[in-house]
């Protein structure tokens, strides 16, 4: 058994189909689950500093720190479920969000990590909520697949007809650009 196995074997949920139904590398899949776990920690411990911030009455970053608790505890509740054993529905979420495609996990995180970073811009909350964005974005590659061979896409540029080209003029008269040669200028005028 190889050591990609061991961890898809540790990593592998309950009833989880162990023949992936996706073309996505493995290493993406753990990069995206792992961000997302470390992301939810620190969103967590780091809006928890922020709500200190109200000692000093500013309500910017109690609220921006709030909102990174909540948005924190979600993204553990669906990347990390056994982190949050004590919560009574927290496998029906995380199996509910796990049949979702990949964009719909990818635009949550997404929308969820720009709301402290638009009320408070402090270190503590791009980097909390940076994490979270992190795994949107890393959800949203997974979702857009994997690129074609450089053969495939040799092919596909080939089999083009000429109307689709680069090269097809879009009026039929068009002339060619050319190069007449540098401007003259006149002293006189």
């Amino acid at each position: 058994m190889s050591f990609q196995e061991k961890i898809s074997a540790l990593m592998a949920r309950p009833g989880q189909d162990p023949v992936a139904k996706d073309d996505v590398p493995w290493w993406m899949k753990f990069a995206g689950r792992g961000v997302g776990t470390v992301g939810g920690f620190l969103a967590i411990f780091l809006g928890i500093w922020n709500c200190i911030g109200i000692l000093a009455a500013h309500i910017d970053p109690l609220l921006s720190g709030l909102w990174q608790i909540v948005a924190g505890f979600l993204v553990l509740c669906c990347e990390a479920p056994c982190c949050c054993m004590f919560v009574e529905h927290v496998q029906k979420l995380s199996d509910m969000i796990e049949n979702r495609p990949y964009w719909n996990r990818a635009l949550v995180y997404v929308i969820l990590a720009l709301p402290p970073i638009i009320i408070d811009a402090g270190f503590s909350t791009i980097f909390g909520s940076g994490l979270i964005f992190l795994t949107g974005v890393i959800y949203g590659m997974m979702a857009l697949g994997r690129k074609a061979s450089a053969e495939e896409m040799r092919q596909a540029a080939l089999s083009q007809n000429s109307a689709t080209k680069p090269t097809a003029n879009l009026v039929a008269n068009a002339q060619p650009i050319s190069f007449t040669g540098s401007p003259v200028f006149d002293s006189n005028v």
